[in-house]
C-alpha cells in the first residue's frame, strides 16, 4: 500500500539513459548532368490468346489504319493537309436461319410439335383451374405460356425452340391432369 500513498509523480527514470550513436557520414555521388540516363525499355505485353470459339455470324470489323509518321516541318509546309476519311463499314449480310434438321424433315418435325401442343392443350382443358392450389395454378399458367410461346416459335419457323417449349408444356400438363 505504500506505492499508492505517494501524492506526486516520479520524475527520474529507473533505467539508465541510452547513448545513441551519431549518424554515419553521407557519401553523395555527383551525377553528370550532361548525359541523361537511358530510359528503361518498355514492358512487354503478354501475348493474348484468341477466344476459344469465335461466333461464325459476327462480321469482321476493319482494322483502323496505322498511325502515319509525322512529317518534318519542311515537308509539312509543302504537302497539302487532307482531312481524315471516315471508315465505311461493309454492308452486313442478311441473317441466315440456323437449322439442325434437314429441310425435307421440317414438315414431320412441325407435325410432331403440333401433336405435343394439342396433347398439352387437351390436358390443360381437362383441369379445373379453381380447384388448384397456388403452386398448381402457377404450373398451369406456366404451361399455358409455354404453349403460346411454342405456337409463336412455330410461326417464326424456329422449330428447335418450339420443340423445347412444346415438350415442357406437355410435361407440365401431364403432371397437372387428373388421373
Amino acid at each position: 500500500m505504500s506505492g499508492c500513498a505517494r501524492a506526486r509523480a516520479k520524475t527520474e527514470p529507473d533505467a539508465p539513459a541510452l547513448n545513441v550513436p551519431a549518424p554515419p557520414p553521407r557519401d553523395v555521388e555527383v551525377a553528370d548532368a550532361a548525359v541523361p540516363a537511358p530510359p528503361p525499355p518498355p514492358a512487354e505485353e503478354p501475348a493474348r490468346r484468341p477466344p476459344a470459339a469465335a461466333p461464325a455470324a459476327a462480321p469482321a470489323r476493319p482494322r483502323p489504319a496505322p498511325p502515319r509518321p509525322e512529317p518534318t516541318p519542311a515537308a509539312a509546309a509543302s504537302a497539302p493537309v487532307e482531312p481524315p476519311k471516315p471508315i465505311e463499314e461493309p454492308a452486313k449480310p442478311p441473317a441466315t436461319t440456323l437449322q439442325t434438321a434437314p429441310t425435307g424433315n421440317e414438315g414431320e418435325v412441325e407435325r410432331a410439335i403440333r401433336g405435343l401442343l394439342t396433347k398439352a392443350t387437351t390436358d390443360l382443358n381437362r383441369i379445373n383451374y379453381r380447384a388448384l392450389n397456388a403452386d398448381a395454378r402457377t404450373q398451369y399458367d406456366t404451361a399455358k405460356r409455354f404453349v403460346t410461346q411454342a405456337e409463336d416459335a412455330l410461326r417464326a419457323k424456329n422449330l428447335v425452340f418450339a420443340r423445347n417449349l412444346a415438350d415442357k408444356a406437355a410435361a407440365l400438363a401431364a403432371q397437372l391432369a387428373p388421373k
